[in-house]
């Protein structure tokens, strides 16, 4: 009998946080257990763990994906403020879990750490380009709006019949754009 092949850990590494990610959003993160994500997966704990140190190493994971992902879809849009922050919105909206990992839930990210991981530098430069200034004060305040915008349409907090007028707004206001076209 010839020996198994090793297993190739970054397929092994992709498969875990997709599943992960898909249980979140399909059922919260309180159902995400590596117990659970063993089962899932048709394997042991201890080869969960061979990949990752435990939950939050996979938490954090799921949020780098996201960084990544959030960062390509800013890049993918014209740099013109409006086009970045409607892009943020969409994917904060369509991935909400992944979004929560990424923001809401413990992480030992470092953030606001100009060596902190690439993906948070790169979704932080992609909102940066929409809103350039002197530092970064400029793109940090438009994206604690959009954040905030897109924390409070997720929870529901926010009624959606005025999500694009809201988004207006904190566009003319980050952008000193005239008043005129305010949509009632």
């Amino acid at each position: 009998m010839s020996p198994r092949p090793a297993p190739d850990l970054a397929l092994r590494r992709e498969q875990i946080i997709r599943v992960a990610r898909d249980l979140a959003e399909s059922e919260g993160w309180a159902s995400v257990t590596m117990r659970r994500l063993a089962s899932e997966l048709g394997v042991t704990q201890p080869v969960l763990y061979s990949v990752f140190t435990g939950r939050q190493a996979l938490v954090d994971a799921v949020a780098l994906d996201g960084f990544t992902a959030i960062a390509a879809a800013l890049e993918a849009v014209d740099a013109e403020p409006m086009a970045r922050m409607r892009a943020y919105l969409e994917f904060a909206v369509a991935q909400p879990r992944v979004y929560e990992a990424m923001f809401a839930m413990p992480s030992t990210l470092e953030f606001g750490a100009g060596d902190g991981p690439e993906p948070l530098r790169r979704a932080f430069a992609a909102i940066g380009a929409a809103f350039p200034g002197p530092d970064d004060t400029r793109a940090e305040v438009a994206w604690a709006t959009v954040h905030g915008l897109a924390a409070l349409r997720i929870s529901g907090r926010q009624p959606e019949v005025r999500a694009e007028a809201r988004l207006e707004l904190a566009h003319r206001m980050l952008t000193g754009s005239p008043d005129d076209s305010v949509t009632r």
